[in-house]
C-alpha cells in the first residue's frame, strides 16, 4: 500500500473486498496445534455489521448470531443510551470502544491546541466506554510525520498521561494500536524488526492502565508476531487479528497469507493471554460475520 497513512476505513474498505469471494482453504497457519479455547475471546468493531435500515439492536443481535461474545463501539459521539438498549434487548455486552477522530486530532501533533483536542476526544472516549461496560479505550497515538521521533514520542506520552487519573477513576484503560503510522517501527525497513520501542513506549507511562491492543496482523510485514508477542507480554491487554501476506504485500481475510499462527498462539498461550480479540477486516451481513467469526475459531483453534 501506498499510502503509509493508512486508516482504520482504508484497511476495512481493502479486506471487504476480498469477502466477495468464495472462502478459500485457509494456509498452512490455519491449523495450530496450541488451543486458545477458554482464553481467547472474539469481539469485532461495530463499523463491520453491515445492516442497512436496522437499529442498533439489530446490529448487536446480528454479530452475537454470528458467534462474537462481545462488540466494540466508536467513540466519541456514541449514543451511550442507544447503545446500553442494544445491550439489554440483544444480550451482547461492549467490550471497549475504538477511536474515531485519532487519526486527523493527534497526540503527536506539534500544536498544542490540536493535542489538547485529542486529549478531550480522549477523555469523552473514556466516559462513554464506561457508561456501557466497556473496558478499554483503542487508540492510535499519532502519526511519525509529525516531527522528530524523540520529540512526538514526547509529547504524545506526556498528552496521554493527562488522561490517566480519569481512566483510573472510571477504571478503563488506554489501548495502544500498532498500525502503519511510522511510528515505533521502520516503515522501510525488512521483517526482522523486534518490538522494543512498542515496550519502552508503554513502559514510558509506567501505568498499568496503558497497554497494548496489538494488532496480530498489521505488522508481520516487518517481524515476527510470534516474537512481538513474547517480547510485549503483559503489555498486552487486548488483541486485533487480520490477515497479512508477505509475498503479496496486503491484507487478506483471516487465516489467508502467511502469517504464522500456530507460532501466534504458541506465543499467546506462554504470556498466558487471557482477553477479547477483536476482529478487524471488512464485515458485511450475517454470512460474512459467520464467515469471519469461524475463520477465528479456526486460527485460533477455539472449537
Amino acid at each position: 500500500m501506498t499510502n503509509t497513512r493508512l486508516n482504520r476505513r482504508q484497511v476495512l474498505q481493502a479486506t471487504a473486498a476480498i469477502s466477495a469471494t468464495a472462502a478459500l482453504p485457509l494456509a498452512a497457519a490455519d491449523s495450530p496445534t496450541t488451543s486458545l479455547k477458554g482464553r481467547l475471546y472474539k469481539t469485532l468493531k461495530i463499523g463491520m455489521v453491515g445492516l442497512k435500515g436496522g437499529t442498533l439492536t439489530d446490529k448487536f443481535k446480528l454479530a452475537k448470531a454470528a458467534g462474537f461474545g462481545a462488540i466494540e463501539i466508536s467513540c466519541p459521539g456514541a449514543n451511550v443510551a442507544d447503545t446500553k438498549k442494544a445491550i439489554a434487548d440483544s444480550g451482547l455486552p461492549v467490550d471497549g470502544s475504538v477511536g474515531n477522530t485519532h487519526w486527523q486530532v493527534r497526540h503527536t501533533h506539534e500544536d498544542a491546541a490540536v493535542r489538547g483536542k485529542a486529549l478531550e476526544h480522549l477523555q469523552r472516549s473514556l466516559i462513554e466506554t464506561e457508561a456501557v461496560g466497556g473496558k478499554t479505550c483503542l487508540l492510535v497515538v499519532g502519526h511519525g510525520n509529525d516531527g522528530p521521533e524523540e520529540e512526538i514520542w514526547k509529547r504524545s506520552v506526556d498528552n496521554i498521561a493527562l488522561a490517566l487519573p480519569l481512566a483510573g477513576e472510571l477504571g478503563v484503560s488506554i489501548v495502544v494500536e500498532n498500525v502503519w503510522n511510522q511510528f515505533c517501527y521502520n516503515h522501510g525497513g525488512d521483517h526482522k524488526q523486534t518490538a522494543d520501542k512498542f515496550v519502552k513506549y508503554i513502559d514510558d507511562f509506567n501505568s498499568p492502565l496503558v497497554g497494548m491492543q496489538f494488532d496480530i496482523g498489521n505488522h508481520w510485514k516487518y517481524g515476527s508476531m510470534g516474537d512481538w508477542i513474547r517480547q510485549l507480554n503483559k503489555r498486552i491487554i487486548k488483541l486485533d487479528v487480520k490477515g497479512f501476506s508477505r509475498a503479496e504485500g496486503k491484507f487478506k481475510k483471516i487465516g489467508e497469507g502467511d502469517l504464522d499462527f500456530a507460532d501466534v498462539n504458541d506465543a499467546l498461550a506462554e504470556i498466558n493471554f487471557h482477553g477479547w480479540c477483536a476482529a478487524e477486516v471488512g464485515g458485511g451481513g450475517a454470512d460474512r460475520l459467520k464467515e469471519i467469526s469461524d475463520n477465528m475459531d479456526r486460527v485460533f483453534n477455539l472449537a
